[in-house]
């Protein structure tokens, strides 16, 4: 029975580690998502230059390094704290950690706690508890840096379309002040 019970998670297993949507449709494509989002981030950046070094990270992600921090990078296992403005590419705000921000873009949640955001980098295999953007991002920063990434759809909310503020396949802005690590 118990041989039976493994042969049977075997499909399910594989289903899932290859992007397959369990629940019927088509699979998502993260490689033709990432072409076409690094396009869109390549257009971004010559239409609204953003100062600083930029990091083409091989995941696609893109780290535009505002002010150089110190110290270590995080890895795997890391506790980051930092604060962060989240924003569509044509700069409507969808999220932040700071209530200023958020009064600002008529954001503000009444019962949310705004605060600085603390995460912990997962293996480069998992997603962790934030979207896996954040995770190839702050590899690249070092602590009291000030930076934005750019984090193509599949590192983010892929086709989502449970959020009315992102739609399905964007490409997200994140402004952040990464404030340290434990």
């Amino acid at each position: 029975m118990k041989k039976l019970q493994f042969l049977l998670l075997i499909p399910i297993i594989s289903l899932i580690g290859c992007d397959q949507n369990p629940f019927g449709g088509p699979p998502y494509d993260v490689e033709g998502n990432l072409k076409i989002d690094s396009l869109k981030i390549e257009d971004y950046l010559r239409d609204n230059p953003i100062d600083g070094e930029i990091i083409r990270d091989p995941s696609g992600v893109v780290i535009i390094v505002q002010e150089e921090g110190e110290g270590s990078r995080p890895t795997t296992n890391t506790v980051v704290y930092t604060d962060y403005i989240g924003s569509l590419l044509d700069g409507s705000v969808f999220d932040t950690s700071i209530e200023a921000v958020a009064k600002e873009h008529d954001i503000f949640q009444e019962n949310r706690n705004y605060s600085v955001l603390v995460f912990t980098i997962p293996p480069l295999t998992s997603a962790g508890n934030q979207i896996q953007g954040f995770n190839f991002g702050f590899r690249r920063l070092r602590p009291k840096s000030k930076a934005v990434l750019l984090i193509p759809s599949p590192w983010a909310y892929r086709n989502a379309e449970n959020n009315e503020k992102i739609p399905p396949n964007s490409i997200l802005r994140f402004d952040v002040d990464f404030k340290g690590i434990d």
